[in-house]
């Protein structure tokens, strides 16, 4: 579970800071190397025309050769300058023949902009007649009806008996020590084609519900049958946990003011306020095992792992809603089918989301 954890925000976070390759972005790299390049030959013959001093003084040479050996460094470095620096203003036109052809994507919506040394160049490619696709081309982005949100969840788990609250206060599961962890994807279309408060979530996720059997007790199938016994043996661990895939699905409605921009376009925010929502999922589980943990008469420590579907449903479906500030709220969940085949028992869940929008 770590392992899978880790590696899914390490994906995560990859793909966030992945950044777009611009025009402004290509333009400054050039700028830098060009500076580079200049400050590099320029040092070089700082260098060498400091060693011809000192030879110089010490005589090793005439004052005309002195000279001419300083008019040769300095014809040697200017010439590989311009020689480098034409390589690079000829990627330069380039990429401005590609910015030209729409092959490579602007920061700035009305003017393109680079620098080169201290000096910013700015200018329009294309003429004012455009200016209507290029209103159109902002309004889409300002406006975009799908976006996308990491999933990740946890909290605590446990089961009602033929759907009583009541009976959590006879649970046979630990509540604080039952938990459940969830991490999927989910995207987030608006409803209407302008800005508003109402969207539908919908998604994909990875669902690892535990249950630890509280007095010593333990899941034995018996046919068609699950049971709780108690084990001959004193556990120190006593956990059911199945693994689910599930496709999460919500109606919400996100609080966020919607932005207003200089030429008075509204533009569509998310997730910057309160949100509510509510829907389901449905799923199917993965796989089952039971975990035992305890001390042999002999004295030695026994860890079991037992692999069965312990009579557990495939399918899985239910209830879901939460209530969320920015990135973070309240979570629950709770089943419609019952977890274990021929039981009126279902799995509830209580615990924190995290959207990463």
């Amino acid at each position: 579970m770590k392992r899978i954890l880790i590696l899914l925000v390490l994906l995560s976070t990859t793909f966030a800071q992945s950044q777009e390759k611009t025009f402004e972005k290509e333009v400054n790299k050039i700028s830098r190397e060009i500076d580079r390049i200049t400050k590099s030959h320029k040092d070089s013959l700082k260098i060498k025309v400091k060693e011809i001093n000192k030879k110089l003084e010490r005589k090793e040479l005439t004052y005309s050769e002195a000279e001419k050996l300083k008019k040769d460094a300095a014809i040697y470095h200017a010439s590989k300058i311009e020689e480098l620096v034409s390589a690079e203003e000829q990627k330069l036109q380039q990429l401005v023949q590609d910015k030209t052809n729409g092959k490579i994507a602007s920061e700035d919506d009305d003017y393109d902009t680079f620098t080169i040394g201290k000096k910013t160049f700015k200018f329009k490619l294309f003429d004012d007649d455009d200016d209507d696709d290029d209103f159109f081309k902002r309004k889409r982005r300002r406006n975009k009806r799908t976006t996308t949100q990491f999933v990740f969840a946890l909290g605590v788990n446990n089961v009602l008996v033929d759907n009583d609250f009541g009976s959590l206060n006879n649970s046979n599961y630990k509540f604080w020590q039952s938990h459940f962890y969830e991490l999927g994807f989910t995207w987030k279309t608006r409803l209407s084609k302008e800005p508003s408060m109402a969207y539908f979530k919908y998604g994909v996720s990875f669902l690892w519900n535990n249950l630890r059997a509280d007095n010593n007790l333990y899941h034995v199938v018996n046919g068609d049958q699950t049971n709780l016994v108690v084990n001959p043996n004193t556990l120190s661990e006593s956990r059911l946990r199945h693994v689910q895939m599930i496709f999460p699905m919500h109606f919400e409605l996100d609080f966020t003011k919607n932005k207003t921009y200089s030429d008075g376009e509204i533009g569509d925010r998310t997730h910057d306020d309160f949100r509510i929502g509510l829907g389901g999922f449905f799923g199917f589980k993965l796989g089952t095992r039971q975990y035992l943990e305890y001390v042999n008469p002999q004295g030695v420590r026994i860890e079991e792992v037992q692999k069965n579907d312990f009579n557990t449903n495939t399918i899985n479906y239910g209830l879901s809603a939460f209530i969320a500030y920015e990135g973070i709220g309240l979570y629950a969940k709770y089943d419609l089918n019952p977890l274990f085949q021929n039981t009126d028992i279902r799995n509830i869940s209580l615990g924190l989301r995290f959207d990463l929008n």
